[in-house]
């Protein structure tokens, strides 16, 4: 016999299975049959430290780049400022009269065309051709010279304004500093060389004169080198090329700017330097180690080997191995002090020197009278 379900029987059982399959897919089911979240990669461990060493990495010296970068700009700066000097004179021989050239080089020290350079670049020249860094050449004139400093002033006509030099200072220079020589050597035109200040205050013989108080340098200066510019690490002009030692490596001279500058001003003013004369001839410094030798009362000042007869030392009562020891008060150490102390007087001005004399200091009033080329 069938039993057939009533419809309560019906419902209760749909109740239970969805009661038992909630259960089962809430709680049950998933943990056999759900997907298992990815598991967390655990951070990868710290490289261990390389060992210290005591050789530090490889880098590259950056000093090298910087002074690369500083020779670059002073060169930039000045070159445009110094220019290559062409001379022709006219020389009598056994012969008869030849054509005889030269070259040097110059700076320009004012945009309306003044140019600065040696004495015997110049000296004895009929024609003077100046060009530039761009190639252009001009005609020359010589507006004054001074061979006591072995300085001359040119001038050219430009319808614009010239790259004028900025001039330094020489009373600052030190020892060991970087020194930038650009000039014509050989007549290449535009060179530049690099070296150091080595020296300062030196004193060089050149026929019949004594040139005082230069600075020496090791940057290469040649033959036509001579009137050009000797720059520091700024670009700023420090001195003038002037001479070298032939028989040397490595031993040039250059006018101090602070001296060539007032030379400088004093020819393009007047067209000739006003010196004050003396009239002695200087025989020697006198230091410590002189003194100690000839047994002198004294371990400074300057010798007088002799004296101009009819000079103004000589109308003052100074005579052959005196030894000056002061200017107005102020101590001379050497020919260099003596020179310094003369520079901003005028002829016609009086100075106090003081001598030593057989182991007496004596005074002595000198009326200063002008040097004559």
């Amino acid at each position: 016999m069938n039993q057939r379900s009533t419809p309560g029987a019906l419902l209760l059982l749909i109740i239970a299975v969805a009661v038992i399959g909630g259960v089962l897919g809430t709680s049950i089911l998933p943990r056999y049959f759900s997907t298992p979240a990815p598991a967390q990669t655990p951070p990868p461990a710290a490289s261990p430290a390389p060992p210290a060493t005591s050789t530090p990495p490889l880098t590259v010296p950056r000093v090298v780049e910087r002074e690369e970068s500083v020779v670059i700009s002073a060169s930039e700066r000045v070159r445009p400022s110094v220019v290559n000097i062409d001379t022709e004179a006219q020389v009598q021989t056994f012969f008869g009269v030849f054509p005889q050239k030269g070259a040097g080089s110059g700076v320009i020290v004012r945009q309306d065309g003044y140019i600065l350079t040696n004495n015997h670049v110049v000296e004895s020249a009929q024609q003077i051709k100046v060009t530039l860094l761009s190639g252009k050449t001009l005609p020359a004139k010589i507006v004054g010279t001074d061979r006591f400093s072995d300085l001359a002033v040119l001038k050219v006509d430009s319808p614009e304004p010239l790259p004028a030099a900025a001039l330094g200072s020489s009373s600052a220079l030190r020892v060991g500093q970087m020194a930038i020589a650009i000039g014509n050597p050989f007549g290449l035109g535009h060179t530049v060389t690099v070296g150091v200040i080595s020296a300062l205050n030196r004193n060089i013989q050149v026929p019949n004169l004594v040139i005082e108080n230069l600075v020496q340098t090791d940057a290469a200066i040649n033959p036509g080198n001579s009137g050009g510019a000797l720059t520091d690490s700024k670009g700023e002009v420090v001195g003038i090329n002037t001479a070298i030692v032939q028989q040397a490596q490595g031993i040039g001279f250059a006018i101090p700017i602070d001296t060539a500058r007032a030379i400088m001003d004093q020819l393009i003013r007047q067209g000739r330097v006003v010196r004050p004369y003396v009239g002695i001839v200087w025989g020697g410094d006198v230091d410590a180690n002189i003194a100690r030798q000839y047994n002198l009362p004294v371990d400074h000042g300057v010798i007088v080997r002799d004296v101009d007869s009819g000079g103004p030392a000589a109308a003052a009562g100074i005579r052959p191995e005196d030894i000056i020891v002061s200017i107005d008060g102020a101590a001379v150490a050497n020919w260099n002090d003596f020179i310094r102390a003369l520079f901003n007087k005028r002829p016609g001005d009086t100075v106090r020197l003081e001598a030593v004399r057989g182991g007496s200091r004596r005074p002595f009033i000198v009326k200063l009278a002008e040097r004559r080329q």
